[in-house]
């Protein structure tokens, strides 16, 4: 009993791990698609190209920057807000949706100051490279000479502050909580809206299974009277010609029974939700990308000070070729997270969009209803 108890236990576990590794491999696969797609590729060429016509990114105001790259501009976003009709009956909706335009607008601004830092530290490696490349690993060097490496080495990582240098200051926390906020909202009003749905539905039905009812009700009182009376010749016609179809259809029109407008607010809801969950799983990565990028950088000037305080010659020579061995690493390392704010800034973009385009056809459509 035991053993089979241990063996379902076991199973149970390498079930679970293999599902883990499943959903990895479908976020992967996910990351890579993205990357490969065209609207990354079209954004990628546009912020290159911009930041390629400027000589120092860092002289280049992010928010400019930011504001250039972010579609549609949020100056823009009041405006469209007030000619959707849809927002002016729900006003609660408005003004959840001006929050959550404001914050992903502050979001692709913090994209493009962690870019600036990731310029900066691509521009200070360039020269860490170039000591890196003169060295040998087969070559035997002169203790002065491993201290004149050492020497430059820490002068280039003394000059190139470290961007990331506190990524408690980061507003990775803020963001997350503001975004996690807005989440909250939006599916709260989600569910309200939902809960409206359903009840309109299930008026509906009980509005039809009167109507049916009633329609019986009257086919067997006609029965009746004909067994009766000849006031059936009479009002035979009257009952059975009487438009129940008509009146079904004007009762179901009426406003308070119309469900389309609610479906149309809760496709709004879903799309900014989704956009919303999408952004706060990017940041929790990029948050963990700086923090790794900015233990790399510490750890490096970390060492070579040391090696200036202890001044050992073969200490020296192994950690100056153990940052050459780690170059390649961290300049991939560098490269995935300039990847990730890039395909964030296209997440945010997409969202966007997709709520402003669900709302422009609600708006003509509820104008077409208002004049019926």
């Amino acid at each position: 009993m035991w053993a089979k108890l241990k063996a379902s236990k076991i199973k149970r576990a390498v079930e679970k791990e293999f599902r883990q590794v499943r959903k990895s491999l479908n976020v992967n696969e996910e990351y890579l698609n993205a990357l490969r797609s065209k609207a990354y590729s079209d954004f990628l060429n546009k912020a290159k190209l911009m930041v390629n016509q400027h000589q120092s990114f860092s002289l280049y105001c992010h928010n400019k920057f930011s504001e250039t790259l972010l579609e549609p501009g949020q100056e823009s976003i009041p405006t469209i807000l007030e000619s959707a009709l849809i927002l002016s009956k729900i006003p609660e909706l408005k003004t959840l949706l001006l929050k959550y335009f404001d914050i992903s607008a502050e979001a692709s601004n913090f994209c493009s100051h962690l870019l600036k830092g990731i310029n900066q530290i691509q521009s200070n490696y360039l020269y860490v490279r170039g000591v890196l490349d003169e060295v040998n690993d087969h070559q035997d060097y002169s203790p002065e000479n491993v201290k004149l490496i050492v020497s430059e080495l820490n002068s280039l990582f003394l000059v190139g502050i470290n961007p990331f240098s506190n990524p408690n200051k980061l507003d990775f926390k803020t963001i997350h909580e503001k975004y996690s906020s807005v989440l909250l909202c939006l599916k709260s009003m989600r569910k309200k809206v939902g809960k409206r749905i359903k009840l309109i539905k299930y008026v509906q039905n009980a509005f039809g299974i009167c109507m049916t009812s009633t329609c019986g009700i009257i086919t067997i009182l006609a029965m009746f009277l004909a067994a009766h009376t000849l006031t059936v010749i009479f009002m035979g016609p009257a009952i059975f010609n009487f438009p129940f179809k008509c009146l079904a259809k004007k009762i179901s029109s009426l406003p308070f029974l119309r469900s389309e407008f609610l479906r149309k607010v809760g496709d709004q809801l879903d799309l900014a939700a989704k956009g919303t969950y999408i952004l706060t799983r990017d940041f929790d990565t990029i948050s963990r990308l700086v923090a790794s990028v900015h233990d790399v950088l510490e750890h490096n000037k970390a060492m070579l000070q040391s090696c200036l305080e202890r001044k050992e010659y073969k200490i020296c020579l192994h950690v100056v070729r153990e940052l050459k061995k780690g170059d390649l690493g961290f300049r991939k390392q560098v490269e995935e997270l300039e990847e990730h704010i890039y395909l964030c800034l296209v997440t945010i973009n997409r969202a966007r969009s997709l709520v402003i385009k669900e709302m422009i056809p609600s708006t003509t459509a509820h104008l077409d209803e208002s004049r019926t």
